[in-house]
């Protein structure tokens, strides 16, 4: 089967991050894979958690912070980080410009 996605499905969230799923279970009923659009404005963190997924993290504009159990690093432009599931992380914007980048994550994020 060959899709065309148009337009993705926009996530609400509480908090200063703006999310658009392309692929994924919100968007395509897609369990398998999720691919989803980001951007996180400054200050913006969220909590750690531990997912069952792999995910791919692809930093397009401005730079990500990813906190794990053995440290941290920052991501910049054109900079890819993948974590394997059961990985403790936590992502979060603490510099003074907005954060983009997407996530790819196998299975979807759920």
């Amino acid at each position: 089967m060959v899709r065309k996605i148009e337009k993705a499905t926009q996530i609400s969230r509480p908090d200063q991050k703006f999310l658009e799923e392309f692929v994924g279970h919100a968007s395509t009923g897609t369990g398998t894979l999720s691919v989803a659009h980001m951007i996180a404005e400054p200050g913006w963190t969220e909590p750690f958690q531990t997912p069952e997924f792999t995910e791919v993290t692809i930093q397009i504009r401005g730079r990500l912070r990813v906190d794990f159990d053995g440290g941290s690093l920052d991501l910049r432009p054109h900079e890819v980080v993948v974590c394997d599931p059961g990985e403790r992380v936590r992502y979060s914007n603490p510099f003074d410009e907005p954060s983009e980048y997407w996530s790819v994550c196998v299975p979807a994020f759920h």
